[in-house]
């Protein structure tokens, strides 16, 4: 029932100046309450193979007048505002990495509203290996054999692991001879040193931490502690954590070693090729594993009530081989990366209790109930036609690689903050996932060498770990 009430002198006066456009919102006199639109016209939505230099044009319209018209490449505004038609910017495709940009436009009135952003996503040609503001140094340090992760130390050294055991140290960009530690190893296919993380509290107590494939007692994975003395450790190793047995199969142990905000210690295992195991929450294998500092496990941990040993230390699963993942620095956000089978790379969004449907689900496909789906995925091909699919224009086939860049700082753009990076060993490349844009993917860079770990370092630059050198890359 619809109830009518009295109208007050207020009320009457109200309704008036609404039916005369007086007393708009925003305060200008002028009754302008509808926000203008925009669409760009060119270049067109999934152009590909675009090079040289090229024109964005858009056509913008309002009830008043457009007073500008914005153009953004990643992002990032490509020149001030257009002010009169024709509205239309001019593009060095130079200026970018080959592969996917996102081009985008939106109208502006005198009232200050503004259009929704008219956007295509297009793909860039080109030997450039870097987009324009940046500079890349890919023999800043070489001389690693066999890299699979690092991590970076308060006072900048960086700790290197290399698959055959040994764990270096690169001092003031300089990899140093003498080894910080060697572990024994058995190194078949996808085993071995394969991650590292320095404790939060590292500055005062030099506590380094590893994950490596011991033959020891049968080939099986462990989390083992060091202490840093000097450049190497003291000689000592305390065993936290030895995982079950792995089976003839030599791939998909994982690797990915982070602490947390939490203070809690995550390791990323592969489902060692039983993709079964992925989805059962008595293994420990296809899983993201939560410890304490000393290798307990956390009686907060989601499945601790439920379960017993080992698999208490389940905190996400469904995974296939999440050799890569990261944290957000001040941050809640943890982001996996999943090594994907035969069609899809992702990048899922960590959370506790998380199902990531491995092997029913990989990438988009078959996401059923209780399945989170990927944050990002993209395919080992090109959709028809290219671009049209998941991921847009970008392909590859091992998702290696990822490191979000702070939201409070550091020496990169504005507009790369809070970004996350992440790469492909196989692809060699870097891309860029935009989250202030509904997590639009750019191409960032393009790599000689085989990418297998990121990291943004203390002096706010991009480190790259590929399988024989440290690549840097910083903003000029």
């Amino acid at each position: 029932m619809i109830t009518l009430h009295r109208c007050t002198a207020s009320c009457v006066l109200a309704l008036l100046l609404a039916a005369c456009g007086g007393g708009d919102d925003d305060g200008n006199g002028g009754g302008d309450t509808q926000a203008p639109t925009a669409s760009l016209t060119a270049p067109a939505h999934l152009a590909a193979g675009l090079g040289g230099t090229i024109m964005l044009k858009a056509d913008a319209s309002d009830d008043v007048g457009v007073a500008g018209v914005e153009f953004q490449v990643d992002g990032i505004a490509l020149g001030g505002e257009v002010t009169s038609a024709p509205y239309q910017r001019t593009l060095d495709t130079a200026t970018l990495a080959p592969g996917q940009h996102v081009l985008r436009v939106r109208a502006r009135d005198a009232a200050g509203h503004r259009s929704a952003w008219s956007a295509a996503t297009v793909s860039i040609s080109g030997s450039q290996t870097i987009g324009q503001g940046f500079r890349k140094n890919e023999a800043w340090v070489g001389g690693l054999i066999d890299a699979t992760a690092f991590a970076q130390a308060p006072d900048g050294r960086l700790f290197i692991a290399e698959q055959g055991g040994t764990l270096r140290i690169v001092k003031n960009g300089v990899r140093l001879a003498t080894p910080f530690h060697r572990f024994t190893v058995d190194s078949n296919g996808e085993r071995g040193l394969l991650g590292i993380a320095l404790h939060p509290g590292f500055a005062s107590n030099g506590w380094v931490y590893v994950y490596y494939t011991t033959p020891s007692g049968g080939a099986h994975n462990r989390i083992s502690r060091l202490v840093a003395s000097g450049d190497m450790s003291d000689g000592g190793e305390t065993v936290l954590v030895d995982l079950p047995a792995l089976s003839a199969a030599t791939n998909h142990n994982g690797g990915g070693l982070h602490f947390g905000p939490d203070g809690k210690l995550y390791l990323g295992v592969g489902e060692n090729a039983s993709p079964s195991r992925a989805q059962d929450l008595s293994d420990p294998f296809g899983k993201l594993l939560r410890f304490n500092d000393d290798g307990s496990i956390p009686t907060d941990n989601p499945f601790y009530t439920t379960r017993s040993g080992l698999a208490r230390a389940v905190w996400a699963y469904g995974l296939r081989n999440p050799y890569t993942f990261a944290f957000e620095p001040g941050g809640s956000r943890l982001y996996i990366n999943d090594v994907g089978q035969s069609s899809w790379e992702e990048i899922d969004l960590g959370a506790a209790g998380a199902n990531y449907g491995w092997p029913a689900s990989e990438g988009p496909d078959n996401t059923g109930g209780g399945v989170t789906g990927p944050l990002f995925a993209y395919g080992h091909d090109d959709a028809s036609p290219p671009g049209s699919g998941t991921g847009g224009f970008f392909t590859g086939l091992a998702i290696a690689g990822g490191a979000f860049y702070p939201a409070g700082g550091g020496s990169f753009p504005a507009a790369y903050r809070s970004s996350y990076f992440f790469a492909d060993f196989l692809g060699h490349w870097i891309g860029r996932l935009d989250a202030g844009n509904d997590n639009a993917a750019y191409a960032f860079a393009r790599l000689s060498g085989y990418p297998v770990d990121l990291l943004v370092g203390n002096d706010g630059a991009l480190y790259a770990l590929t399988r024989y050198a440290v690549t840097r890359i910083q903003a000029d």
